[in-house]
């Protein structure tokens, strides 16, 4: 059964268009309250979180309202990474958490996710069973079984701890200069706390949100301000995250980008050389080739999935794997947390760099990327690109072309109306010679399907 509002990371949207608007959020939270608390025991408790967007005040209140309507009490915990909801779900014994926010996308786009009680990502089944409400009528309970809201006041301080307690005990950050940039998002109270409170020499950018900066030029959308100041400050790296701290990139000690498939690298290397070793790691479809490479020469299994960090998850799951990712800097510690979460994740890195003596420049260079290219192409309207004759003549072009020694992937967004165009290969000048035309080909499509 196809899905009618969720994508692969919850709802996302233009805000004000729909469904990303003020009505829409009120039915979602009654239809989401109805059927995440059907089987709770005791009191009905949802959690609600968000990042810093203007909008995040409207769909709070939206979203309070339809979950009072349901019989649900509210716990509001205000500006919180999504990874802390998840967290907070579990530690409250709530029956599910929702965030309020887009992530990585731009102020003018917001979004909502939801955690079961058990921390992780709501199944189809209980999405589709959410959307089916949805096309009913929004019936409000009398007030003997209305719910209430409250603020909690203590959240921020709680996921601090948590954070810290990701790591052994006595590890301490003395003595590293450290850069964060916390994307004027989610993270901009709770992670400098985390570093400065673990010792680090801590310098913060991207910690002044006023609902409309989020992801604007900064963060780890946006690196080239983090790398200029891991410079300036002689720091020994950066960190990025996003808007709403699920994600998060480095920058290394001469300014130079560490992405996801870099940073699982690190972790997977650090748990097979410190930790009793690495069982394995999920990547996806665009996690570059050098990363699976690299993992076959410590003899640790690695398995692609589709892009979308639930279906990473679902691979970990079967697998019995406590490590994966995307090369976005969505990095999933499963033994830490059941959701990506960016300051554990740079936590696991920082904790490779200590124990081993080295730099972040030197441990990621235990892996070679080889050179890859994605090019987006903003859509206006959506075309079926499996059944395009005319682009798949482009791809086998290309593929041919590759010889064997590269792979060519296009791919829809499941958050930004955009076909992703990808090409990887050992020769730079022809991927980006292959990824250039197989773009202008789909460019030309859509154009066609337009008029």
């Amino acid at each position: 059964m196809t899905r009618k509002y969720f994508g692969t990371d919850g709802i996302r949207g233009r805000v004000g268009e729909a469904p990303i608007t003020a009505d829409f959020f009120l039915k979602l939270g009654w239809a989401a309250g109805t059927v995440l608390t059907r089987n709770a025991v005791g009191k009905k408790r949802v959690l609600i979180g968000k990042d810093t967007r203007v909008s995040g005040y409207m769909f709070e209140s939206a979203l309070e309202a339809g979950l009072i309507a349901a019989g649900v009490d509210v716990d509001m915990l205000g500006p919180m990474p999504t990874p802390a909801i998840a967290y907070l779900t579990r530690t409250f014994r709530a029956a599910a958490g929702i965030v309020i926010s887009a992530s990585h996308n731009p102020v003018e786009d917001n979004g909502i996710k939801f955690f079961a009680a058990d921390g992780y990502k709501l199944p189809d089944d209980v999405e589709l069973e959410i959307e089916a409400l949805l096309d009913q009528t929004l019936i409000t309970n009398g007030s003997n079984h209305l719910g209430k809201a409250r603020r909690i006041s203590d959240a921020a301080g709680r996921y601090v701890e948590f954070c810290k307690g990701s790591l052994p005990s006595g590890f301490s950050l003395s003595g590293m200069k450290v850069v964060l940039d916390c994307a004027n998002g989610a993270t901009y109270d709770v992670a400098p706390k985390v570093f400065k409170e673990l010792g680090a020499f801590t310098t913060t950018m991207g910690n002044q949100p006023n609902g409309f900066n989020i992801n604007d030029q900064c963060g780890s959308t946006h690196t080239a301000a983090l790398a200029a100041a891991v410079l300036d400050e002689q720091a020994d790296l950066g960190i990025a995250f996003d808007g709403d701290g699920d994600r998060v990139l480095f920058i290394d000690g001469q300014g130079d980008l560490v992405d996801g498939d870099e940073l699982l690298f690190i972790i997977a290397q650090h748990r097979q050389s410190y930790q009793g070793g690495c069982n394995g790691v999920a990547g996806t479809q665009m996690s570059n080739l050098g990363l699976e490479l690299a993992l076959a020469e410590l003899q640790i299994p690695f398995t692609r999935t589709k892009v979308g960090d639930r279906y990473v998850v679902e691979a970990m799951k079967e697998k019995n794997w406590h490590l994966g990712g995307e090369s976005s800097g969505h990095v999933l510690c499963s033994d830490l947390n059941t959701t990506g979460d960016g300051i554990v994740s740079a936590l696991q890195v920082l904790r490779a760099i200590m124990d081993s003596g080295k730099s972040l420049r030197e441990l990621k260079s235990g892996m070679s990327k080889l050179p890859q290219l994605m090019i987006n192409v903003r859509l206006a309207k959506k075309i079926d690109i499996s059944s395009d004759d005319v682009i798949n003549r482009a791809i086998a072009d290309a593929e041919a072309k590759l010889a064997g020694r590269g792979r060519v992937l296009l791919r829809p967004s499941g958050t930004e109306p955009l076909i992703r165009v990808m090409v990887e290969g050992e020769d730079r000048a022809l991927v980006e010679q292959l990824a250039v035309a197989i773009a202008e080909t789909v460019k030309q499509r859509v154009e066609t399907a337009k008029s």
